[in-house]
């Protein structure tokens, strides 16, 4: 009879188990969710107000400024994968 009184007492613990497993499963739902885009199913499309800057010569240690306009001009959000790419043309 004491087995059986054991065997009773270990199943009135709490669920430990079953919360940590839920709980796992609620994180990785949260993380899927989160990277859903809410995209609509459009194109981005990037636009920028100058191709070409031209300063002219410019004489070495000399700093110079400028400022680009960048738009979506598409019907979905734009998104980068990479840092933008910028190339710098010598003698344009």
């Amino acid at each position: 009879m004491n087995k059986k009184h054991n065997k009773q007492k270990q199943r009135k613990g709490f669920p430990w188990t079953f919360i940590a497993i839920g709980g796992i499963l609620l994180i990785v739902a949260a993380f899927f969710f989160a990277n859903q885009s809410g995209d609509s199913g459009g194109t981005p499309s990037i636009a920028v107000d100058q191709q070409k800057i031209d300063y002219g010569d410019v004489k070495f240690g000399v700093n110079k400024t400028f400022a680009i306009k960048v738009t979506n001009t598409g019907d979905s959000t734009l998104r980068f994968k990479e840092e933008p790419y910028i190339e710098v043309l010598e003698g344009c």
